[in-house]
């Protein structure tokens, strides 16, 4: 549609140079999680936007772990919400640059968290200091939250939060949501969720010379994961048109005390990622119904689901997917299709929990920065994002 003058006046005040000193800083507040090192960040997040004249508000998931609420004032309409997390994986081996040292070169900003999502962070809260002196309709609030890369302890208080405020207007504070996950600057519009699945098995440990008298828990655990793995195939027939098939993946096997004793335990910890309309309840059951057959072989299982993030898809349709859409091409975006996502994101909790219209859109790439080695984010990618985030509040507020 083009950059109209009122806009572009919007745009000139964006300050480029404050993306980049902003996503430095969170690079450089160092913490990991596990085991929930978040703490650094927000201070920097939270004294960057309080040097900016935004509103902040942290509000305590657990000990020393707060989330972070940062909002420029509109009217009293629905506003748009701008999501992001505070946590990052581990640094892990193969660095060849400080990981915490937010290095520039050659374009690239370095460190762990620069792209997923330290550089996102920067840019919404460059974009909101943008807007500071436009009247909106409603407000803007950046929610950088604790917790995303494990559990997603900070998003469920922060929904708990919203709907015990007002449980029948919760769904109409937003016109929509957007996650500024790395997408390499592509809207997303759907994702699978991450479930984490336990098999507990129980059997009776006895002498390895007599192994009948006990009942193995690690040959019911091997039964569990032949079942897991015919279930993947099984799921592999049946993609979705977006999103692809939901999936298993099993990560962990922990079981045993000696080679000379028969196990009387063994735990499996496999991956499920959920595609739009299912429920991990009814993934727990099916698996439970498939291995109801051991107890004949004298062993007990308990399958539990203790981490759940769901999925979502907005439709492509939606007044945020075209607003959003519009603004990344004339912000300068690459120009991609509307997408689904393989990975999952707090964005989920966003639209189950509280029904609002959600994309996922940011600098850097999940699959080639996010979570290894030498992590970074272009700065030319995080320039576009912050005008991008500009343009869709201005279309959607303004």
């Amino acid at each position: 549609m083009g950059v109209s003058a009122a806009e572009q006046e919007v745009l000139d005040r964006l300050d480029e140079s404050l993306v980049v000193d902003l996503t430095v800083a969170l690079v450089q507040a160092a913490g990991e999680n596990p085991p929930g090192e978040e703490a650094a960040t927000v201070r920097a997040l939270c004294a960057a936007a309080a040097d900016l004249g935004l509103d902040v508000t942290e509000t305590e998931v657990e000990p020393g772990r707060n989330n972070v609420r940062v909002r420029l004032n509109g009217g009293a309409g629905p506003g748009l919400l701008m999501l992001g997390h505070t946590d990052v994986v581990p640094v892990g081996a193969g660095w060849t640059t400080d990981p915490f040292g937010g290095v520039r070169r050659d374009g690239r900003i370095y460190g762990r968290g620069a792209a997923d999502m330290k550089g996102g962070l920067a840019a919404a809260l460059s974009a909101m200091a943008a807007l500071r002196s436009v009247t909106l309709r409603g407000p803007i609030e950046l929610a950088a939250l604790v917790d995303e890369e494990e559990n997603g302890k900070g998003v469920r208080a922060y929904v708990d939060a919203h709907l015990a405020a007002d449980v029948d207007t919760a769904n109409q504070r937003y016109l929509g949501c957007i996650t500024a996950e790395p997408t390499d600057l592509q809207t997303i519009i759907g994702a699978r969720g991450a479930s984490y699945v336990r098999v507990q098995v129980r059997g009776k440990a006895c002498h390895a010379g007599n192994p009948d008298d006990g009942a193995n828990a690690i040959y019911g655990a091997a039964a569990a994961i032949s079942e897991i793995e015919r279930l993947h195939a099984e799921l592999a027939d049946r993609p979705h048109p977006l999103l692809g098939a939901a999936t298993w993946s099993v990560g962990q096997v922990q079981g045993g005390t000696a080679g000379a004793i028969v196990p009387d335990e063994c735990v499996v910890i496999a991956d499920r990622r959920l595609l739009p309309g299912e429920s991990g309840a009814a993934v727990v059951d099916d698996l439970r119904a498939r291995l109801a057959g051991l107890a004949d072989r004298g062993l007990t299982v308990e399958v539990s689901m203790p981490m759940e993030m769901p999925p979502f898809q907005t439709s492509a349709d939606a007044d945020l997917v075209r607003i959003a859409e519009s603004a990344l091409s004339d912000a300068g975006g690459p120009g991609l299709p509307v997408a689904g996502w393989t990975a999952a994101c707090d964005g989920g909790f966003i639209a189950r929990d509280l029904g609002v219209p959600v994309v996922v859109l940011g600098p850097g790439s999940v699959t080639d920065e996010a979570h290894r080695a030498d992590e970074s984010v272009p700065v030319d990618q995080l320039v576009v994002a912050a005008r991008t985030y500009v343009l869709t509040a201005l279309r959607l507020l303004g």
